[in-house]
This record gives structure tokens, sequence and C-alpha cells, in this order.
């Protein structure tokens, strides 16, 4: 059974371990600027909610990329990019609705979330619990929406 990132936002402190995970997995360096997940803070609220990419069914960043340079892992699910394949066109961070791509100046390619190939370094680093890596079926867009939809309705 595969599994995906679960996020509750209402356990998140804005701590940003999880961004320091992620960068140190991927960049063997501390810097919150080159992970794929980002604490995104509601100012007016004072909420503070990590956000990453939701590795969609549809996939469009997948279906928009020319070169094929991303691809499904079977073993997780996750849409990975391969790096020896990406040119760098970004025309799958257009795609991408939830701005989850990212380009990364240094390399001239793109980044999106992995899941760590299976041991997501985000989850195993949140003190709070606010990211587990649980079974895919607890998850989804649906959640994702029907949470945003409600956070739109509060006031300032």
């Amino acid at each position: 059974m595969q599994k995906s990132l679960h996020i509750e936002p209402d356990k998140c402190t804005g701590c940003l371990q999880c961004e320091m995970a992620c960068s140190y997995e991927h960049y063997g360096a501390f810097n919150p600027s080159k992970s794929v997940i980002k604490v995104f803070e509601f100012h007016h609220s004072g909420r503070k909610v990590p956000y990453t990419c939701t590795q969609c069914a549809e996939a469009w960043c997948l279906q928009a990329c020319p070169v094929d340079a991303i691809r499904v892992d079977l073993a997780t699910g996750a849409k990975v990019v391969f790096q020896d394949v990406c040119v760098g066109c970004k025309v799958c961070t257009i795609s991408c609705p939830f701005g989850t791509v990212n380009y990364v100046h240094d390399t001239g390619k793109v980044h999106k979330c992995d899941l760590c190939g299976g041991d997501p370094a985000c989850a195993a680093a949140c003190p709070t619990g606010a990211i587990t890596y649980v079974d895919a079926d607890w998850t989804g867009l649906e959640k994702m929406r029907a949470w945003a939809a409600k956070l739109d309705g509060q006031t300032a």
C-alpha cells in the first residue's frame, strides 16, 4: 500500500525543522531556501502551515514535461524529477497549480518532493507530528481543498 504525507496544520508551530531536514536530505546543507517543503505563515491569524507537492493523481507537472523528466516511482507513487533528463525549461513549474515544483538556479533544473524514496525527512524531523507519512487513503486533494476553503472563509 502506498503512503503519502499527511499535514495537520493545527499542530504546526512554525519551527521550520521540516525545511531544514529537507534541505539537508537533498543538498547536505541546512538551508530552508533549498527545501521543497515550505512553511507558509498566515500573518493575520498567526497560523503556520507546511505545504509541499501533493503527488497529484493527475500530475500536471508530469503531463507537461516535454522531455519525460518527471516519472512515477512505482514503489512510493511519488512523481520524481530525473535530474539527468531535466532540461530546466520550467514548464512543470507553470503547470503545477500549487506552486510546489521549484526551479533551482544552482543546477538549472527543477526539484520537487520525491518523498525521500519512502522515508520523508520532513516527517521524521517534525517534533509535533504536524507532518506524518501515512497510508495514502487518509490524505488527498479533496481534504486539502476543504481545508483551504475553510481558511478562506475566516476573517483576518
